[in-house]
């Protein structure tokens, strides 16, 4: 579902990422871990067409990056560290103008609102302005956006910043769900959360990838001992 080959990204004399080549297979869950800086949102900007490569190959559903960026979106729910919310809007007119902006077919927009915001929690507050929302709710709402259109892959960037811990564990449930129906690819630097949700890692440092295996393969390859947690993996992996 997501190809990439030997993707570069420079800015002038700084590499940004360095020849990065990884798969991600249909219905998988793949944690892209990184310290911060790393290339991990370069990434995930050049897949989603908001930034051009230097070098290098990406597919999203058989669509090229560079060639087909329409047919690639048209594909893709992303979203970004900061999620994209107009703070003026209520939850409820974001959600419909989003669906518009996704060209859903009229018909389908209210049950399609209904839909993610149950799945997000969003539900109680679809009738509040945005920017009276606490952390937590702008952040679950930045997510339904991403579910509008049920994207065949998903791109989510931090989705758990700001939620408190019952709130994290139900995005986590959510997220988990979502395994089959679409493929993600799930940014974090809360390990706890890559070892719950996703089967397969991707850590990359200076850009480069460092690893890069099915969870319980890594300790293996990379520890010193079977009962090694990922955190440890990631800090030995990331140290240079």
């Amino acid at each position: 579902m997501i190809e990439v080959q030997n993707l570069t990204k420079r800015y002038r004399d700084r590499v940004a990422i360095d020849g990065l080549s990884f798969t991600v297979n249909e219905g998988e869950i793949l944690g892209f871990l990184g310290p911060n800086g790393a290339g991990k949102s370069t990434t995930m900007k050049i897949l989603t067409g908001f930034l051009p490569p230097s070098a290098g190959m990406a597919r999203v559903a058989g669509f090229d990056v560079f060639e087909q960026p329409l047919e690639v979106k048209r594909r893709i729910g992303y979203l970004p560290e900061t999620p994209p919310l107009y703070p003026e809007m209520t939850v409820h007119g974001y959600l419909k103008f989003v669906a518009s902006l996704k060209r859903l077919p009229g018909h389908a927009v209210k049950a399609e609102v209904e839909r993610v915001a149950g799945l997000t929690g969003v539900t109680d507050v679809l009738g509040r302005i945005i920017q009276n929302l606490s952390k937590g709710y702008k952040q679950r709402v930045g997510i339904a956006q991403a579910l509008l259109g049920s994207p065949p892959v998903l791109i989510l960037d931090e989705p758990t910043e700001g939620l408190d811990p019952a709130q994290r564990a139900e995005v986590r449930a959510l997220i988990k769900g979502l395994a089959g129906k679409h493929t993600l690819i799930l940014s974090t630097h809360i390990l706890p959360e890559v070892t719950m949700t996703c089967e397969k890692v991707l850590i990359i440092n200076q850009g480069k990838m460092v690893a890069y295996d099915e969870i319980r393969k890594l300790a293996s390859v990379h520890g010193q001992a079977e009962n090694v947690s990922l955190e440890e993996i990631f800090i030995k992996l990331t140290a240079a």
